[in-house]
């Protein structure tokens, strides 16, 4: 093809017709597009082509230059921007447990163990990549949606990091005070947002954090998610008298202790717009260090409801006493979604039968996970019951969708019930290998092979094809249980 005379290649459309076919291609083609010449590089980061940006972190220095070159390249400009930060191994050693470990609390005047280099490194890592992120969106007035999540400071809540540890990566605290700063000259300089979470991070928000957003943003913020206590005595990130500015809130994600009755008596003013969407998580350290005396009470949840007919409620718990989830578990929470974590604590049947009575028409979905050591004594919900609670689950929760249990003894018998009662409408069954048990008359019955039997009787209940989950490790609702509740969370805020 010829223009004058003169061959035109590839190199030589126009920078708006280039713009135009990557509009039409994946990320990944896009980039391998970019390639095939200088021009076409040059016009990969066109601000029309990067809306969103969302990025997946491991915490480890090899990650840092391309972070700094797509930060370089998209943060002043991009309009949603969705950050994971996450050690892919968490290093144990020197006292460094990992989150799953049931690290132990320092008391007031105990000295912390030390913790291994690595973790040390980890750490400084962490904090670097936190601020090149945060540097880069400081003066992005375009911003519309922040979401940071670093799944890291679960183990402060463990007790594993504190500011001692911190102080040996961070001297006089000058990168966190500096990571504090950077965040609030974001929301101070922010004009379009309405979407801000921030999750389980390691010290970014503080109480004063949100002031920084102008009474305009405030005012029309639609999602607000802070999820980021970092249990330092009675700090709380937002008042209710703070909250009485996002009169536009549709969704709304807290730590449980901080969700208090005067929260629930601002959200359901005539002058906020109902809420949809409400994500708590109850932590037992939270519970330690704070107190459940201000949560909300029964006539609370049915003012909320009256005035956000269409709200529903995720929860997670953490370790959380079985005594303790009895006066959480008000009557009137329209409770959609509930996921219990366990290393220490176990759920007792009592609370599942709890929630079967009183959330039979919102819920939908239940995880069960205690992640113990010793595989040979799961505890039995069933245990002298004449109805075992998981069926009661099943048959009283007619929306029910997604059962996942690990950890608890789930019998072959019941699961085969459960598939029975909720069959095709029971989207998502899963159960791990090492907690189904089989009762003695079905492994006496030499004539039918009893795990043959189970798996076919629970596969016609559920109308397809079934198995129990053979590795767990493909599994992140089991292995990575506060990155599967923030994911879900997000998307459960989104469905409004």
């Amino acid at each position: 093809m010829s223009v004058c005379g003169e061959a035109v290649g590839a190199g030589s459309l126009p920078s708006e017709l280039v713009v135009h076919i990557f509009s039409f291609l994946a990320a990944p083609d896009r980039l391998r597009a970019s390639a095939a010449c200088s021009h076409w590089r040059e016009c990969l980061f066109y601000p029309a082509l990067w809306p969103r940006l969302r990025l997946s972190l491991r915490v480890s220095p090899a990650e840092r230059p391309r972070l700094e070159f797509l930060m370089r390249k998209c943060g002043w400009f991009v309009r949603e921007l969705r950050v994971q930060f996450a050690a892919d191994n968490y290093p144990t050693g020197g006292g460094g447990a990992a989150a799953g470990e049931g690290a132990a609390v320092a008391g007031d005047g105990e000295v912390p163990p030390p913790l291994s280099p690595r973790w040390l490194d980890l750490l400084r890592t962490y904090l670097e990549l936190v601020l090149c992120v945060l540097s880069s969106v400081r003066n992005n007035r375009n911003l519309q949606k922040l979401s940071l999540f670093g799944d890291i400071s679960i183990l402060q809540q463990h007790g594993t990091i504190s500011n001692t540890y911190l102080g040996k990566v961070d001297p006089d605290g000058k990168k966190i005070k500096q990571i504090q700063q950077l965040f609030e000259e974001i929301l101070g300089n922010s004009r379009q947002l309405k979407w801000l979470s921030c999750g389980l991070m390691l010290q970014i928000v503080t109480p004063t954090s949100l002031s920084s957003l102008s009474n305009p943003i405030a005012n029309t913020m639609e999602h607000l998610s802070l999820l980021d206590n970092h249990i330092l005595g009675n700090t709380t990130l937002i008042t209710a008298v703070e909250l009485e500015r996002f009169v536009n809130l549709r969704s709304l994600a807290l730590d449980f202790c901080d969700f208090t009755a005067e929260m629930a008596r601002v959200l359901a003013d005539s002058n906020h717009v109902p809420l949809h969407r409400l994500s708590l998580l109850v932590h037992s350290v939270s519970i330690m260090h704070k107190s459940l005396d201000n949560m909300p009470k029964d006539e609370n949840w049915q003012a909320l409801t009256r005035n956000s007919t269409n709200l529903r409620v995720y929860i997670m718990a953490f370790d959380v006493k079985s005594e303790d989830m009895l006066r959480i578990l008000k009557p009137s929470i329209p409770l959609e979604r509930i996921h219990f974590d366990s290393y220490v604590t176990c759920v007792s049947g009592a609370v599942v039968d709890l929630i079967s009575r009183q959330y039979d028409k919102f819920l939908t979905h239940f995880i069960l996970m205690n992640d113990v050591i010793d595989m040979s004594a799961f505890p039995d919900l069933s245990d002298n019951r004449n109805e075992d609670p998981l069926v009661l689950l099943a048959w009283r929760c007619t929306r029910l969708s997604l059962l996942a249990v690990h950890g608890y003894t789930v019998w072959a018998h019941n699961l085969i019930a459960i598939a029975r009662l909720r069959g095709s409408d029971l989207k998502v069954l899963e159960v791990t290998e090492e907690s189904i048990e089989f009762d003695q008359g079905e492994l006496a019955d030499q004539d039918v092979d009893p795990v043959h039997n189970f798996i076919e009787q629970v596969s016609l209940g559920l109308g397809r094809p079934w198995h129990a989950v053979m590795d767990i490790e493909l599994l992140s609702v089991f292995t990575e249980p506060t990155r599967h509740f923030y994911r879900e969370m997000q998307s459960f805020s989104e469905g409004i």
